[in-house]
């Protein structure tokens, strides 16, 4: 079974930078623990820090539907939601390599 990797692009207001990068590090730090989380990472773009790519990568649907169930993915997502300049954007792909799960995991 391929991963699914899940890029969420985001935009926020100038002045929740720092808060919604904080959240997203607590978050990212209790989702790693998951036994569905392959990896999670908090990219910032670097010429619009502004903006953010949440890399996830999922052992199987089930893996990514139980994440969206945790106390933690609700806390970050009611959270953050005002602070966004325009609505988040999940963007769904097939892992194709690494070819073992095992290859993506992120260091616990």
């Amino acid at each position: 079974m391929e991963p699914i990797v899940v890029c969420v692009y985001v935009h926020v207001k100038s002045e929740y930078r720092d808060a919604f990068l904080e959240a997203s590090l607590e978050n990212a730090r209790c989702t790693i623990q998951e036994p569905g989380n392959l990896r999670f990472d908090v990219l910032q773009q670097a010429d619009d820090p502004d903006r953010f790519i949440l890399y996830e990568v999922w052992r199987d649907e089930a893996g990514m539907n139980a994440h969206k169930e945790t106390p933690h993915y609700a806390q970050w997502r009611d959270t953050v939601a005002p602070w966004m300049a325009e609505p988040r954007r999940g963007v769904r792909h097939v892992g194709r390599f690494p070819t073992e799960a095992a290859a993506w995991l992120a260091r616990k």
